[in-house]
């Protein structure tokens, strides 16, 4: 299997029916905090699942809800540039300064290079963590009246 698939863009009928199963899984979540999941199936089939892999589908419904286009990418799967660049969306070039920075972590395979997932997610996190403090402070200095 694929590592890394293209995203599933959810059109207007896609994104309504994602929205109403996002109620669902989360009142389910809200309901039931422990244990296993059973989820029923229009033939009448039940499907035990974990916890966290309801979790994660209540996260994939809730950006299709929005209309946005989802990917799953395993946490071990090791990324082209031009893969680990459209996760981030940005140019390749761009990620390529961010790994020779030492901001991603990355190995080389010959001459290319293989972006870990899990470092990739690492990096994004840092960066909306810098982002909203950086978003507070300018809040912050309006409301003083400094800008």
């Amino acid at each position: 299997m694929n590592a890394v698939l293209g995203p599933v863009v959810p059109d207007a009928e896609s994104a309504a029916a994602a929205a109403e199963a996002l109620e669902r899984v989360q009142a389910y979540l809200r309901t039931h905090p422990d244990g296993l999941a059973t989820v029923r199936l229009d033939d009448d089939g039940q499907l035990v699942l974990p916890r966290a892999a309801v979790e994660l589908l209540s996260r994939v419904l809730a950006h299709m809800a929005g209309g946005h286009g989802v990917s799953v990418v395993p946490a071990h799967a090791e990324l082209t540039t031009q893969q680990a660049a459209d996760l981030l969306n940005v140019s390749r070039p761009y990620l390529i300064g961010l790994l020779d920075a030492g901001e991603i972590a990355y190995r080389k395979v010959g001459t290319h290079r293989r972006v870990p997932a899990g470092s990739l997610l690492e990096y994004k996190h840092r960066d909306d963590a810098r982002r909203r403090a950086a978003a507070e402070l300018t809040t912050l200095a309006q409301d003083m009246g400094l800008s």
